[in-house]
């Protein structure tokens, strides 16, 4: 099991830089586990792609219904107020955006406290950096 930043999700549905080192990935070990919120930084992505007209309309809405069906079967981590606590202590200690800070909590939590039992698949170099420093074995670029 491998926990997602949204950053590595989005090659999975859009083709762009990193579609195939994601797609290697996710081959590899199937089973996602992301934070709660997840899936709706990916429908902002995709829409952000649909208003700079990078994609359609018909692709939106293809996409969107593949991010229901991914979400359907990853695993979530919903433990709000222990991700909400780990998340301020790591923007004391990193550079992050509030949302990236959130992502590295629940991985975090998904880790149970001990990051170096699972991995952590971000292509935001920021995030990776971070999480390389908390101790996630990291795949990134």
């Amino acid at each position: 099991m491998r926990y997602w930043d949204t950053s590595a999700l989005v090659p999975l549905l859009v083709k762009q830089a990193g579609s195939d080192l994601v797609r290697d990935w996710i081959t590899e070990d199937p089973r996602v586990v992301t934070w709660a919120l997840s899936s709706v930084e990916l429908c902002g992505a995709i829409e952000r792609l649909c208003r700079t007209g990078l994609l359609d309309a018909g692709q939106r809405h293809e996409l969107l219904r593949r991010v229901k069906r991914m979400a359907s079967d990853w695993g979530e981590i919903i433990e709000f107020q222990a991700v909400r606590r780990r998340a301020i202590q790591l923007l004391a200690r990193h550079s992050l955006r509030a949302a990236d800070s959130l992502q590295l909590g629940a991985a975090w939590a998904a880790s149970e406290g001990q990051p170096d039992t699972l991995d952590f698949v971000c292509l935001d170099r920021n995030l990776s950096d971070a999480a390389e420093r908390e101790g996630f074995n990291v795949f990134s670029w």
